[in-house]
């Protein structure tokens, strides 16, 4: 089966409404494995209205990956058979009182033994609910903290890629590795200008035989 239709049935597993045939695009395209999980997830919460609701479940289980190590074991140990995984979260979700379709989707994420996909799965989902709100994800990544000047005049220069009725979310984080410059991601876009990056890129020049 194609993996467009196998999301498709996806949804209609994680949805409760019975006129889940059809899948809710989200606001923002998001990519791989993890994304379609997110899409699936989106469309069926979205169907249900229960948007925020998923959200919260997922943010409180990633707290839990993160602060737990017997969570995330029990996520990602891929010897731990998937039973007995399927019947802990089971367990989780009702204890917890998730949402009906954050318990659907960490069912079937067990049931296929994609479960150590959960974290990447939560960020995609979090950017499409950053994109619901207006918010734009941004992240910049310097080799040296930036000041608070530096960060208003970088959100200064961002607000021009924004639509009237978006704001900006930005996450600044430092990699010594760059040097010097920046790299900056906005939405779909990426702008490397890190003078690693332009190392590289003349080092290949000269390394180019004649």
């Amino acid at each position: 089966m194609a993996p467009s239709g196998q999301f498709s049935i996806l949804a209609r597993q994680l949805s409760t409404s019975s006129a889940a045939a059809q899948l809710v695009k989200p606001p923002i395209q998001v990519f791989g494995l993890e994304g379609r999980y997110a899409c699936a997830l989106y469309s069926a919460a979205s169907k249900n209205k229960v948007l925020d609701a998923v959200e919260k479940d997922l943010k409180g289980l990633q707290s839990h990956m993160r602060s737990d190590p017997k969570v995330r074991d029990l996520l990602i140990n891929p010897s731990i058979k998937r039973s007995i995984k399927a019947d802990a979260l089971k367990e989780l979700s009702t204890r917890v009182k998730y949402n009906a379709a954050t318990g659907n989707l960490l069912a079937v994420l067990a049931e296929n033994g994609r479960l150590g996909r959960l974290e990447g799965i939560v960020n995609a989902f979090s950017l499409i609910m950053a994109a619901e709100r207006g918010e734009v994800v941004c992240e910049v990544k310097t080799a040296k903290p930036l000041d608070d000047s530096q960060r208003k005049q970088l959100e200064s220069a961002l607000k021009a890629f924004l639509k009237p009725n978006q704001t900006i979310l930005l996450t600044a984080k430092v990699e010594p590795s760059l040097i010097g410059g920046m790299v900056v991601s906005i939405g779909d876009k990426y702008v490397d200008m890190s003078v690693a990056s332009k190392i590289k890129k003349y080092t290949d020049i000269i390394s180019v035989p004649v």
